[in-house]
């Protein structure tokens, strides 16, 4: 599995044939490359919930590379009609598996909130956040949390879907903090590898991971922080 940041909760992961960007707000405060890189080949976009700076460049990705829109059902209809077509979109929502083609993706919870914001102070509800689990048939279960804070059923989603690999939200304020993040992964978790996000775009969050490394130290879990447009195997 290949996976590489792209600031906030930006991700591209590559298994096999799957060519997948999660919340791709790449056009951001901290990458400068533009999304037409990081979008190369892409099959998939994953949306964990609505706001701005998780959808971000989804439908100039959309529209240009035909790849499949996985998200909950309002954030579906919500991009076609900003012109992406029906085609491409494999909704769901809480609780739900849908077949991706060559893995599966859950969608469980989170504790946040979800609409977009638009021009002239429109703000368009766009369903319950969520967390994604993917499943692969020849690799490593990954759970890209979303936007949350901690919440005590995290334990029931390691048990039904043992995640081995998770990108966990770091930076406060709209999410837990690095020392509730690293509580979360160690009280209910068995993850092998761990990538900390959401954190450093803007100067309201926290600039750093630090917290959440401190709080992993003893831990056993390798702790992944990638640099910005770095690609790590995992």
């Amino acid at each position: 599995m290949k996976i590489t940041w792209y600031g906030q909760s930006a991700f591209r992961v590559e298994v096999g044939k799957a060519k997948i960007l999660i919340d791709p707000f790449i056009q951001n405060p901290l990458w400068k490359g533009g999304w037409e890189g990081p979008a190369e080949g892409v099959t998939h976009v994953l949306l964990t919930h609505g706001h701005n700076d998780h959808i971000g460049d989804s439908v100039a990705i959309l529209k240009k590379t035909g790849a499949q829109l996985v998200a909950n059902f309002e954030i579906c209809m919500y991009l076609v009609g900003q012109g992406v077509s029906g085609d491409q979109i494999n909704p769901g929502n809480h609780g739900g598996t849908v077949d991706c083609g060559g893995f599966t993706t859950t969608f469980v919870n989170a504790l946040h909130s979800s609409s977009y914001a638009g021009e002239g102070g429109t703000n368009t509800y766009l369903g319950n956040p969520a967390g994604l689990i993917l499943h692969f048939p020849d690799d490593r279960t990954l759970y890209h949390m979303g936007d949350t804070d901690i919440f005590s059923d995290m334990a029931l989603i390691n048990e039904l879907h043992e995640p081995q690999i998770g990108i966990v939200p770091v930076g406060d304020r709209f999410t837990m903090g690095g020392a509730v993040a690293a509580l979360a992964c160690r009280r209910f978790f068995n993850f092998e590898t761990v990538i900390p996000c959401h954190y450093k775009t803007f100067p309201m969050l926290d600039q750093t991971p630090d917290k959440f490394i401190a709080g992993m130290e003893g831990s056993g879990v390798e702790i992944v922080v990638p640099n910005l447009g770095e690609t790590k195997e995992i």
